[in-house]
């Protein structure tokens, strides 16, 4: 708990602009993190903002750069990680809505924001983290060949990427969300996990976190756990790949087939298999007159980054990027 807070209103609020102090690598002023909370339903004034601002700067949670930026503190990022419990559980599928609904990719004219995570990589190890990333690319274990990149001082969506530090921004699934959203069909956004393969064909989930009642996006938490083996899978198809389940209407499969082979057209792919109405998928069962489906992993090459010790800091459902402002990632290996 904060000391000195009367209410846990006010308590998630300073929490939050602790957290959007904390994503920022610079000093991020009271403008920009009005401007952020309200992408969580928070609408403060930059006044209430700062206010709140120099009460965490007496607590020693964030300190003042400039006139105006903050920085958290190490005692800023211990109160992060013992928040409120109520607070993180379920933040991540919270998550998926907010980045669902400012999904506007248009496959018909590959026009519109796509959302995107992003990974980290030192200078020094990215060239090398690409060439692993190749064959998981080749195979098509990822939601697309479309990538973002950006070195220090550039930014990728609305994150300036550190010092002696390379970006890399991959499709996030959450695309299938936003684009089926747009369509009319609402998805139900059940777990992650990591999905076996053998053969190259899905055979059944070994692990999984459900989103409801989760506070770390199940990806991360999987590739910092280590628990995948996707160059395997793209060398030989039998591997353990990050994965994700939704469900959808039955009746909306004329639709949801049509979206998915617009998306492939765009270079963008998320769904690696489709079950029938009320029918098991991979094991997973499913509610009456739903489909089921196994959406792909965006964060795949990085994990095949990471099994050959290719560190990375990684932030799933990161941003939101222009598909303009994408490239395919072959251009990566000129």
């Amino acid at each position: 708990m904060l000391v000195g807070m009367e209410s846990q209103e006010v308590e998630r609020k300073v929490l939050l602009i602790l957290r959007i102090v904390s994503e920022s690598p610079d000093p991020v002023g009271a403008r920009i993190i009005a401007r952020r909370m309200q992408d969580y339903g928070i609408d403060l004034t930059e006044r209430a903002v700062r206010y709140h601002l120099k009460l965490m700067d007496e607590r020693g949670l964030t300190h003042l750069v400039g006139r105006d930026g903050r920085l958290i503190t190490e005692h800023g990022i211990d109160e992060l990680k013992s928040a409120l419990v109520q607070d993180k559980v379920g933040l991540v599928l919270s998550k998926i809505e907010m980045q669902a609904f400012q999904t506007s990719f248009d496959w018909k004219t590959c026009t519109g924001q796509i959302p995107m995570n992003v990974s980290l990589f030192s200078q020094k190890e990215f060239d090398r983290a690409v060439s692993v990333m190749v064959p998981v690319f080749k195979t098509k274990l990822c939601a697309g060949d479309r990538v973002a990149v950006a070195r220090e001082g550039e930014k990728i969506g609305d994150l300036i990427v550190p010092e002696g530090k390379v970006a890399l921004g991959t499709v996030c699934s959450v695309l299938v969300n936003g684009v089926l959203l747009k369509a009319g069909i609402p998805m139900d956004s059940r777990f992650g996990g990591i999905l076996q393969l053998r053969n190259r064909q899905p055979r059944r989930f070994v692990e999984l976190i459900h989103y409801a009642g989760s506070s770390l996006d199940p990806s991360e938490v999987f590739i910092r756990g280590k628990m995948t083996s996707v160059r395997k899978a793209a060398r030989n198809g039998n591997g353990k790949i990050l994965s994700n389940f939704r469900e959808v209407p039955a009746i909306c499969r004329p639709i949801v087939e049509e979206t998915m082979e617009g998306l492939l057209k765009a270079g963008l792919r998320g769904v690696l298999l489709m079950g029938n109405t009320s029918e098991p998928v991979c094991e997973i069962p499913v509610e009456i007159n739903k489909i089921g489906m196994i959406l792909i992993g965006g964060m795949n090459p990085v994990a095949a980054a990471e099994e050959v010790g290719i560190e990375a800091e990684n932030r799933a459902m990161s941003t939101i990027v222009d598909y303009q402002n994408l490239i395919k990632f072959e251009e990566l290996q000129k």
